[in-house]
């Protein structure tokens, strides 16, 4: 599958022209790996028939096969989507690749364009600054995707604000699905000081709503690569500190590991989907990751749809040099 740098992506203009280019992508990935499921909820195509809703006709797979298709679901009632944007301090960070902010507001965006073209429900809230709450309440229309991709892109543009932890904004989400399922997507480094994340993650989960992780790293976050005497810079305080990254490499390495490692389990026991993914790593391949782990969960013997392996690719720490975005907070 022919993939764009997140980089190069970026350039690409306006992030509705970027959402489409994501999801086609992904799409037709996820068509040549011959998986049921081209969308958040989609199963499989069927001969069109009378009687059929004509809205779910594939007028792609029309154009190719000179006859008509139905997409079928596994729920045909609107499924309501609440996407989830961490744009706390740490997501400011940038290393390998683009900004963690920037790189999961585009994911996301992706997301709300495939829901959207579904004809589902997609709302936003995205969390970082105690002052500031922004939410979109989920809809279904056309138009709607403007105004959710506007949002993101404005949030994108001013960049992490502040410390709120993602906990509190799940449990503003639980309490606004309360009353009927919904799909929820967060996507955040999952830095907590409170330690709190997985536990709201896994109550959502009880609450039977389908959770998925979008747990958004930096490259230079998993390895540390910096040489020489390093001024390292909190993104969320005034903290710094000049160490050598030879002398701290190892420890920090290993409660790197050991912050991932708890991460994934925790959201394996509690059914939640987990994707580790790198700012460095194709946005159609993340979407395309994401897609067929719920593809699979859907199949004959593929589980309860809310469990899957997490899918490691390059990532890491919350450091920088001086002059660099940067996170001094210990893992």
């Amino acid at each position: 599958m022919p993939t764009l740098d997140p980089v190069a992506l970026a350039r690409l203009g306006a992030l509705p022209i970027r959402a489409r280019v994501i999801v086609e992508g992904a799409l037709s990935g996820l068509h040549r790996a011959r998986l049921h499921g081209s969308s958040v909820e989609f199963a499989e195509h069927k001969e069109y028939s009378p009687g059929d809703e004509i809205r779910h006709i594939d007028w792609k797979a029309y154009a190719k096969l000179d006859r008509y298709y139905v997409k079928q679901y596994e729920q045909e009632s609107q499924l309501t989507t609440y996407l989830v944007l961490d744009a706390s301090g740490s997501m400011e960070f940038a290393g390998g690749g683009l900004r963690k902010l920037e790189y999961a507001g585009t994911l996301l965006a992706a997301l709300a364009y495939l829901v959207i073209q579904q004809q589902d429900k997609v709302g936003l809230r995205v969390f970082g600054d105690r002052a500031v709450d922004v939410l979109v309440p989920p809809r279904g229309k056309t138009s709607h995707l403007h105004d959710v991709l506007a949002v993101i892109d404005q949030v994108m543009a001013g960049g992490g604000r502040g410390d709120e932890p993602p906990a509190v904004a799940l449990e503003r989400i639980a309490e606004l699905a309360r009353r009927r399922r919904a799909l929820i997507v967060l996507a955040s480094d999952l830095f907590d000081p409170d330690d709190q994340v997985l536990g709201a993650l896994r109550r959502l989960r009880a609450q039977k709503h389908d959770v998925v992780v979008l747990h958004t790293l930096d490259p230079h976050e998993r390895t540390l690569p910096y040489e020489g005497l390093t001024l390292f810079e909190a993104l969320e305080s005034d903290h710094r500190m000049l160490a050598n990254p030879a002398a701290i490499r190892r420890e920090y390495l290993d409660k790197m590991e050991a912050f991932l490692a708890r991460c994934a389990t925790a959201c394996a026991d509690g059914g939640v989907d987990y994707h580790l993914l790198s700012t460095d790593r194709p946005f159609e391949a993340a979407l395309l990751d994401v897609l067929t782990a719920r593809a699979r969960q859907r199949a004959p013997g593929g589980g309860d749809g809310g469990r899957a392996a997490p899918v490691d690719h390059a990532t890491d720490a919350a450091a920088a040099p001086a002059g660099a975005p940067g996170r001094s907070r210990g893992r």
